[in-house]
């Protein structure tokens, strides 16, 4: 009998979420040097810093070396009390970056959390803000979650822009030291009421069904 999915050990390779020109999904292993590429071509001025790990900081070939650990530990650690979700973003069938989606005890607290880096080239054209939508119509909309929460720093106003437009509500402040020395933060949250009263874009959801059980939900 023919496997349902194309992959049947790890089905969300299957997934796959569109909107217009944008599509996320995980990148197969072959793909993963073009979005390195996109990094090391630049995320953001040098001597600034927006992540709270120092990630972009490390040289070559250090940086791809670490990423693609990171890329390949979020399958390898997977469960369902604790996932994160690495979906590649397409522009045009071109990388552009990064999206993850987080859950940590997702089935007792419902909520997630997101994180993700856009290539300086894709920068300034609303992508952020589109890519965090359509990641959280996955969230809320499939999975069943019911808060959103992000953090950036204070003097990141270009993340901070795109919680807001996205419907987040300032949420106090933290503290991270990507550097060692503390830099505040402004923490943002939303409710799924909050999500349903916003417009949003019209998602395309593809090859979730087999998926589900990675994330503790049963099939209907």
């Amino acid at each position: 009998m023919m496997p349902r999915v194309t992959h049947p050990l790890w089905p969300l390779l299957d997934l796959r979420l569109a909107t217009g020109d944008l599509v996320l999904r995980i990148p197969g292993e072959a793909e993963l040097p073009a979005f390195a590429a996109v990094a090391a071509a630049g995320i953001h001025p040098p001597g600034e810093m927006p992540f709270g790990i120092p990630w972009t900081d490390q040289p070559a070939p250090q940086r791809e070396r670490d990423s693609y650990r990171w890329w390949m530990s979020a399958r390898a650690n997977w469960s369902v009390e604790s996932w994160t979700l690495t979906l590649g973003v397409w522009v045009a069938g071109e990388p552009a970056g990064f999206q993850d989606l987080i859950g940590r005890d997702f089935l007792k607290l419902r909520t997630v959390r997101t994180g993700s880096w856009l290539g300086s080239g894709f920068q300034g054209r609303g992508l952020g803000k589109l890519m965090r939508q359509t990641v959280l119509t996955l969230a809320f909309d499939h999975l069943g979650a019911e808060v959103a929460e992000s953090e950036a720093f204070i003097d990141n106003p270009a993340s901070n822009k795109v919680s807001l437009g996205v419907g987040y509500q300032p949420n106090g402040y933290g503290r991270l030291a990507p550097h060692g020395t503390p830099r505040e933060t402004q923490r943002f949250r939303m409710t799924l009421s909050d999500w349903r009263a916003r417009p949003r874009p019209n998602v395309t959801v593809e090859g979730l069904q087999d998926s589900l059980v990675l994330f503790g939900i049963q099939q209907t």
